[in-house]
């Protein structure tokens, strides 16, 4: 979201993506909100027609991966006493 003084006040922008039906150039235009179904045209001239706008976060569920070492079990037995043999 970016903003811009129109008439002295103002104007809450976005960023809008595009395709054109002729010539398929895609595009961005910042606009005010207001204005987002208003017609456009690619470089070329063509009319061109709104895109649904993705936002995509790639990352794992759940909590964040500790920066801590991880402790290893203690004691006797075959396997340091994690199995429960020592």
């Amino acid at each position: 979201m970016n903003t811009a003084r129109t008439s002295g006040r103002m104007v809450a922008m976005a960023r809008y993506e595009y395709r054109c039906t002729t010539c398929d150039e895609r595009f961005e235009v910042w606009r005010p909100m207001s204005e987002a179904d208003a017609a456009t045209e690619c470089s070329a001239g063509h009319p061109a027609k709104r895109l649904l706008s993705v936002f995509a976060s790639v990352g794992a569920a759940g909590p964040a991966p500790s920066s801590a070492p991880m402790s290893m079990p203690s004691g006797g037995g075959c396997c340091g006493g994690g199995c429960g043999c020592g």
